[in-house]
C-alpha cells in the first residue's frame, strides 16, 4: 500500500506505449522533432493562447531554470515558505539565478496570504541599495500542503506583483491535481490568473520524467533555449521527453490520472475523519495530512503502508502524509482504514 509519494509510482501504459512507438526509426535531433512539434502546438491549444514551451527532464530543473529568466542576481524570489523551491531543490534556484535571494513569505495551509505578500513587499523594496529587491512572486499550485488557490487568490496575488513590476511564476508539478479539483480550464488557471511562466508537471501523475516550462510572453522566453542547453537539460533524443508529454495531453489522459489520484486522496480523508482523526489541511488534491498517532504510525509501518512522518512548525501531535497517485486503487484505500 504505497502513500508515501507520487514519485514512487509507475508510469501510465500509455506513456509507456507512446516511448516504444517512437523508439522505432530515426528522427532529427535536439528537440527538432516532429513530436516536440506536435507538443508545442497542443500545448497552445490546451492553453489557448500563443505560448514557447520547453520540456526538461526534472521539476527542479523546470523551476531553476525558469526563475533564472526573470530574475538576475541581485534580484530576490518571493516564495511560500514550505514552497518546494525553498525547502527541498537544495539550491538550485540560487545556484541557476547566480546568486537570487529566496524570500520566504508566510500563510497558512501552504498559501501565501495576501497580508503577507503585501508586509514582505513593504519591507524588502524599501532599504535602496542595501536590499534585494523582489523581480519575481513563486505560487504552487497544488501547494506542498496539498491545498489549492482560488482562481480569485491567484488573480489577486498576481495582480500586487505585477503592480510592484514583478513577474509571476507558477510551481505546477500537479497542475493537473489542482486543475481536475478546481474543474477550471488551464487557461483560466494560469496566464488569465496573471501568470508568467508555468512549470507544467507529468512526472508526478504517471509520466516517467518530463516536465514543460511554459512562457506565456514568447518575447521572455528569447534566451531560454540557450539557458536549457547550458543547464544540461537539452536532450539529444529529445523526442524521447515529447514521446510522454504527447501522450500525457492525448484524449486528456493527463486530467483522467488526476481525478484518480484526487478522488482516492478524498475517499482516504473521509475515511480518516469518520474515524475521529483529525486533518491538519483540508485534502483539496491527492495529499492527505492525518494527525495520527506514533502507535497508529508503527503499526501502519509494520503492515506494510508506506507513508511520510510529517511536522507542522509550531504542532506538537504526530502528523503524517498520505499521497495518491494515479495507480492508486480504491481496495488500498479500503485496507488502510480496515487497518487503522
Amino acid at each position: 500500500m504505497h502513500f508515501g509519494s507520487d514519485n514512487t509510482s509507475g508510469a501510465a501504459p500509455e506513456i509507456i506505449e507512446a516511448l516504444a512507438k517512437a523508439a522505432g526509426g530515426y528522427s532529427a535531433s535536439y528537440g527538432s522533432d516532429e513530436i516536440t512539434k506536435r507538443v508545442e502546438a497542443r500545448l497552445a491549444e490546451i492553453f489557448e493562447c500563443e505560448l514557447s514551451a520547453f520540456l526538461v527532464a526534472t521539476g527542479t530543473a523546470a523551476n531553476s531554470l525558469a526563475l533564472s529568466t526573470y530574475v538576475p542576481p541581485h534580484r530576490a524570489v518571493l516564495c511560500h515558505e514550505e514552497s518546494h523551491i525553498h525547502v527541498d531543490e537544495c539550491g538550485a534556484p540560487e545556484f541557476f539565478t547566480h546568486g537570487a535571494k529566496l524570500v520566504p513569505v508566510g500563510g497558512e495551509a501552504g498559501r501565501i496570504t495576501r497580508a503577507a505578500l503585501e508586509e514582505a513587499l513593504t519591507f524588502w523594496s524599501s532599504g535602496g541599495v542595501h536590499r534585494q529587491q523582489p523581480a519575481l512572486l513563486s505560487l504552487t499550485q497544488q501547494s506542498e500542503a496539498g491545498t489549492l488557490y482560488s482562481l480569485d487568490e491567484l488573480r489577486a496575488l498576481s495582480t500586487l506583483a505585477h503592480e510592484k513590476d514583478m513577474a509571476v511564476h507558477m510551481d505546477g508539478a500537479r497542475f493537473a491535481n489542482a486543475l481536475a479539483a478546481l474543474g477550471c480550464t488551464p487557461a483560466e488557471m494560469s496566464w488569465k490568473a496573471g501568470v508568467d511562466v508555468l512549470c507544467f508537471g507529468a512526472t508526478k501523475n504517471g509520466a516517467l520524467g518530463v516536465e514543460a516550462v511554459i512562457f506565456f510572453d514568447s518575447e521572455k522566453a528569447r534566451d531560454f533555449a540557450r539557458l536549457r542547453k547550458r543547464g544540461g537539460q537539452l536532450f539529444s533524443k529529445g523526442r524521447f521527453l515529447a514521446a510522454q508529454m504527447e501522450a500525457y495531453l492525448e484524449g486528456d489522459l493527463w486530467l483522467r490520472l488526476a481525478r484518480q489520484a484526487n478522488e482516492m486522496a478524498a475517499l482516504l480523508a473521509a475515511g480518516f475523519q469518520e474515524k475521529g482523526i483529525a486533518l491538519a489541511y483540508p485534502a483539496e488534491g491527492n495529499e492527505v495530512f492525518a494527525f495520527l498517532s506514533k502507535e497508529q504510525q508503527r503499526a501502519l509501518f509494520k503492515a506494510g503502508v508506506q507513508f511520510a512522518p510529517w511536522d507542522i512548525a509550531g504542532e506538537n501531535r504526530p502528523l503524517a502524509r498520505f499521497v495518491a497517485s494515479f495507480s492508486t486503487e480504491k481496495a488500498d484505500v479500503e485496507a488502510v482504514l480496515r487497518l487503522l
